[in-house]
């Protein structure tokens, strides 16, 4: 557990650690690809290292150096069976994006994580891949890990997700790589791009039309430098936190605002909040900024439709924010948020409502009237990463004390999380 109090101010610079989805993404394409491929600022949380383990265990030589992750790839077929099931953890990311991989294998893999992810749906997953000729069964029948997945001959298809899901969107396409055809993926909305751009960067010939991915079958990859931005999922409670508290200014630098991910921003200023990009950078093709944050009186605002899947992840952060805005806020068409790694409309509902919060619960979101303080309250992270440092962000707001329980699990994606907000406090 963890105890926080308000602050007076947020005052400094930092930098937070490299994104979570480029940082997986990197160690399983370059596993792919031919050659050596150099990986820096790799943010190394619990989920990736994960990923890490799930390919050595895959027969990928690995150096996890202070400065560098060295990926020592063996093309497309280089793979070998593993001795005993992958476990990838807590990791949702791992889980669905290398089934995608394991699918297209000449041989049988078992796939399981924590207890988390076996509750969390991977029907969503399993379907697509079994359209494409993958063999893969929900071991407990209930379409949830552990997984069994007998590696096939896989054919093209154009699928319609249901989901606007990055991770439903990179398994197919990965499955992709191993099809005798071309395979697309049609979403309701457009989700995060990543896995898009670093295929392309690697020598894949992937496609992108309105809410459409396309990818031609059996590339071959080649092994490239990979420099990680920040994580905006993790500036996200710094953003957060700077516009809650009275006089704060924070200085967030080298953050990724690929345009796919930036909805926090677009949020934010919707509901009047002082931002500012400094030092625009197109990098390669992840642009990164540096963000000049003041605190700032904010208003109630809408947050649906096309954006949601561009802040899936920063949607609890956005509830709490809301508190501290003037007039309704309301979140809706956020349904996913139901299965992550806790139900988050739920457990956000019920912590904000101990602080002292107006908020409602809908089917597909929350409804949030904001401008009654907050206080202090004892809250249940649910062993949710996202979950607890929202709250510790909320806390320097609210009067009194906070506790946090099992407020560690913030080291599946920001180990440091609770030293760096530290930092910027002024008490």
């Amino acid at each position: 557990m963890r105890f926080t109090r308000a602050a007076s101010a947020l005052k400094g610079t930092i930098t937070v650690p490299g994104d979570k989805s480029i940082s997986h993404r990197a160690v399983m394409f370059g596993a792919l690809a031919k050659g050596t491929t150099r990986i820096t600022n790799f943010l190394r949380g619990a989920d990736c290292l994960s990923t890490i383990a799930c390919f050595q265990r895959l027969g990928i030589r690995i150096e996890n150096n202070a400065d560098e992750i060295l990926i020592y790839g063996k093309g497309l077929h280089g793979l070998c069976a593993p001795d005993s099931p992958l476990y990838t953890g807590n990791s949702g990311t791992t889980t669905r994006l290398i089934s995608g991989i394991l699918a297209g294998q000449n041989f049988a893999t078992e796939l399981s994580g924590d207890e988390s992810i076996q509750s969390r749906p991977m029907k969503r997953i399993m379907e697509p891949l079994s359209l494409m000729g993958a063999r893969i069964e929900s071991l407990r029948g209930n379409d949830c890990a552990p997984l069994r997945i007998q590696g096939a001959g896989l054919h093209g298809i154009h699928y319609t997700s249901r989901v606007a899901s990055a991770q439903v969107k990179s398994c197919i396409l990965l499955a992709g790589l191993y099809a005798d055809s071309p395979t697309s993926v049609t979403e309701p909305y457009l989700s995060r791009n990543h896995s898009e751009l670093m295929l392309q960067h690697f020598g894949a010939s992937v496609t992108s039309a309105d809410t459409t991915a396309t990818i031609l079958p059996e590339p071959d990859l080649s092994a490239r430098g990979i420099q990680v931005p920040g994580d905006i999922s993790s500036a996200a409670y710094f953003i957060a936190a700077a516009l809650m508290v009275p006089d704060s200014e924070v200085l967030i630098k080298n953050v990724g605002v690929n345009p796919t991910r930036d909805g926090i921003l677009k949020v934010c200023r919707d509901m009047g909040a002082d931002i500012t990009l400094l030092n625009e950078n197109a990098g390669n093709g992840e642009p990164t900024a540096d963000l000049l944050i003041r605190y700032s009186s904010l208003h109630g605002t809408a947050v649906g439709g096309a954006v949601i899947p561009t802040l899936i992840d920063e949607l609890p952060v956005v509830a709490a924010l809301a508190c501290f805005a003037e007039g309704t806020t309301v979140i809706r068409d956020a349904q996913e948020l139901k299965v992550k790694e806790s139900n988050r409309i739920n457990v956000m509902v019920k912590n904000l409502s101990a602080m002292g919060a107006h908020i409602t619960a809908t089917e597909d979101g929350m409804i949030i009237e904001g401008g009654y303080p907050l206080h202090g309250a004892v809250i249940d992270s649910c062993m949710d990463h996202r979950i607890a440092m929202t709250f510790a962000a909320a806390a320097l707001a609210a009067d009194g004390e906070t506790e946090i329980v099992n407020a560690d699990c913030v080291r599946i994606s920001y180990p440091d999380f609770y030293e760096d907000l530290g930092r910027l406090c002024r008490n």
